[in-house]
């Protein structure tokens, strides 16, 4: 293989090829876009109305992106799991049950490893949508929908390295995963629910998930004498007191900021409203911990009283430190 000296490639070069790939891809993707019919919204409705899992399956590149598409879906509520074909022809098929769809991807439609899996498709009715270029080809002519490709040029200068027409099936099968989410009501919860791990579980945490819960909290009437207030501050430990009214709605709230600006020799015998900071900053139970720490940041705090939505009933405190600790930033 010919190599170019390194020294003699311009960064011109460089930039002026991958702008005439994303350009070929981009249109390509835009055209898919445009010719969407009947035939998408049919593949939603099979989709629906199975009552067992999406299997995805593809040979090479085509089976790579069937990988992601499957686990798109299973992520955003669409049970999903990729199928290789010819591991199906070695026993993989006793994976495959009557109440599955298959949602197969090939360019050609011909390729000889998806003749088992479509046999055995066709032998025990089990429905399949089809991914391809060739509305004529085997695949296309077994399936009960077909989903086609537009006319494409692959972005490889030789025309042969899959480039432009995975990334249309890619576009296709993200398109599909987020009509079904939509379609399902697929809510911020339930996305929570299945990705409880790593930065984007963390990023979907409510307040409720890390607040102390209202038993925990430092609170006292407004007529408390700061030295009963006081102890209640240091057992608490959490560095701040809410202060509530005769309601027993909260109404203010005493910091260490708060006893640093009134420190002077009677300040034990002062009543905590005395020296309060009124209408302290809240946010709601139901909201992100991710949008709270922004919101502490913002306002330079390290704990805001947490209210139940609706109602404004206190509920618990947040504590930047908990979030912290949760790796929130």
């Amino acid at each position: 293989m010919k190599q170019a000296n390194l020294n003699s490639i311009s960064l011109h070069d460089d930039l002026e090829e991958a702008y005439r790939v994303l350009r070929l891809e981009a249109e390509a993707l835009l055209t898919l876009a445009q010719g969407l019919d009947e035939s998408f919204q049919k593949a939603l409705n099979i989709i629906m109305e199975t009552e067992g899992r999406i299997i995805l399956a593809g040979i090479g590149k085509s089976g790579h992106v069937a990988h992601k598409i499957a686990a798109t879906f299973s992520s955003t509520g669409t049970p999903a799991f990729f199928i290789h074909p010819s591991e199906a022809s070695h026993g993989d098929l006793g994976m495959i049950t009557p109440k599955d769809t298959l949602l197969i991807l090939s360019l050609s439609g011909e390729t000889a490893e998806l003749s088992d899996i479509i046999a055995y498709a066709k032998r025990f009715n089990i429905l399949i949508i089809a991914i391809t270029c060739k509305r004529g080809s085997l695949l296309s002519k077994a399936a009960k929908c077909t989903l086609l490709l537009p006319s494409f040029v692959e972005a490889c200068p030789l025309g042969l390295a899959p480039t432009t027409s995975t990334t249309l099936m890619l576009g296709l099968g993200d398109a599909m995963a987020v009509s079904l989410l939509k379609r399902k009501g697929f809510s911020e919860n339930d996305f929570k629910n299945l990705h409880p791990g790593g930065r984007l579980g963390k990023k979907l945490l409510h307040v409720a998930d890390l607040m102390r819960p209202y038993e925990e909290l430092p609170l006292v009437s407004k007529e408390t004498l700061m030295s009963e207030a006081l102890v209640t501050m240091t057992e608490k430990g959490f560095g701040c007191i809410g202060v509530l009214n005769e309601r027993g709605q909260l109404m203010g709230i005493v910091t260490d900021g708060d006893l640093r600006r009134h420190m002077s020799s009677d300040l034990l015998n002062k009543k905590v409203e005395d020296i309060m900071t009124h209408s302290p900053k809240t946010i709601f139970s139901s909201s992100f911990a991710g949008e709270a720490v922004g919101f502490m940041n913002r306002n330079a705090i390290t704990n805001l009283f947490v209210l139940e939505e609706n109602t404004d009933k206190l509920v618990g405190l947040l504590r930047l430190h908990d979030c912290l600790r949760e790796g929130l930033v």
